[in-house]
């Protein structure tokens, strides 16, 4: 009999192939099952952490504490420190002081002061010109430029009123002047709403996070029990070991991205979902799975737990910094938004709110999916080469 006799066939080759395959999955599968801080943790971050986001971080201007210094007294400063009104401003009362205002945005119980100064109506009236003062709180950027930004409107609306009221226009009849008018549709969210954007974008985020995190500790954790070295001299090649726990760990990502979709972001924050979900979860699945790629690679610096954690961190952060999600790509500079074309994530954040915010399908969003392709054969392919020469 020839030794090839003994050899055994394709289909014998590929039952043996696919017996191994299951059989690791479900070793993953149990091993992510009996670590309950990961589990916790899991469910912490695609839970608490996403309503935190949505309800807790506000871009928008209320309430904004207010005071007046009205040096005139009369019908018109009455008339326009009453436009600063809620819900965008709150009212604090008049202070007697020119000086006070600056010493309240100093202590911070206000963020605006307006200064309304003497003969302000009288000189309205004459057509003279005249000009008030608000001074705002912008250590915090975004609101104090909102604020600012409101406030010049509602100056410059009581101004225009006034101007046409003394050319003998009454009110309402500017509709009969040769105007401009300024009508705005806002698409996707009419309303501005700002829970919408956080909330997707932190779970896009947490997806990222354990994308990266759950490989590493993974492999790492068969570092420290001692198990990879067994797993390496075993019939198992290196594809065989790697691909299972990054099969399960993005069953498990995807599960948590269900549970805050339907638990948090649309059964809480009302999010709309106006794409395909199969075509997010597809992109999404995509995506984790390009992803892990990183985390391998981090698996074969690291030694332990805390290393692993350390190392995502370092990797995870210019991610986000770096995708859009948290600054505005106008708002970088040229050579960061070259480096920015290089993240993962600011694919993947197009790519989600194309199809959950948008409706947008594939014949739109092919660019970004297949930069998420792309850069994460780039990232898988790094982490499996640098996984087999480690244990060469």
């Amino acid at each position: 009999m020839s030794g090839t006799d003994h050899q055994p066939t394709f289909a014998a080759r590929t039952t043996i192939w696919l017996r191994r395959m299951q059989v690791m999955t479900v070793k993953e599968f149990l091993q992510l099952f009996r670590d309950t801080v990961v589990l916790c943790f899991m469910v912490y971050v695609f839970t608490a952490d996403v309503y935190l986001a949505g309800s807790g971080v506000n871009l928008e201007l209320k309430n904004a504490a207010i005071v007046v210094h009205d040096a005139d007294g009369s019908v018109a400063s009455r008339e326009l420190s009453y436009r600063f009104r809620p819900p965008y401003f709150k009212p604090d009362g008049a202070i007697a002081r020119a000086g006070e205002g600056v010493r309240l945005l100093d202590q911070g119980t206000e963020m605006l002061a307006l200064y309304i100064p003497p003969q302000f109506q009288e000189n309205l009236e004459n057509g003279r010109p005249t000009a008030v003062q608000l001074q705002v709180d912008s250590s915090n950027s975004v609101l104090g430029l909102l604020a600012a930004g409101y406030g010049a409107r509602i100056v410059g609306e009581f101004g225009l009123e006034a101007a046409l009221l003394r050319a003998g226009v009454a009110a309402g009849g500017e509709e009969n002047l040769p105007v401009i008018q300024d009508e705005q549709r806002v698409w996707f969210n009419p309303n501005q709403n700002d829970t919408w954007f956080m909330s997707v974008s932190e779970l896009l985020t947490d997806i990222t996070l354990f994308a990266i995190f759950l490989p590493g500790a993974a492999m790492v954790r068969e570092k420290e029990r001692g198990t990879v070295e067994q797993l390496l001299v075993s019939p198992l090649t290196p594809f065989q070991i790697v691909f299972p726990k990054m099969l399960a760990m993005t069953v498990a990502i995807l599960a948590g991205s269900a549970l805050s979709l339907f638990l948090i972001l649309k059964a809480v924050f009302k999010v709309p979902m106006h794409g395909s979900l199969l075509l997010f979860f597809a992109v999404t699945t995509l995506y984790v799975f390009t992803t892990a790629g990183l985390g391998m690679f981090i698996a074969t610096l690291a030694r332990n737990m805390a290393q692993v954690g350390m190392l995502t961190v370092l990797v995870f952060l210019p991610m986000i910094f770096l995708s859009g999600a948290w600054t505005p790509p106008e708002a970088m500079t040229y050579w960061m938004r070259g480096l920015m074309y290089i993240s993962p994530l600011h694919y993947f954040l197009d790519a989600s709110f194309g199809i959950l915010l948008k409706g947008a399908g594939l014949e739109t969003l092919w660019d970004s999916v297949l930069a998420i392709a792309l850069i994460g054969s780039i990232n898988f392919s790094l982490g499996m080469w640098r996984f087999r020469r480690q244990f060469q």
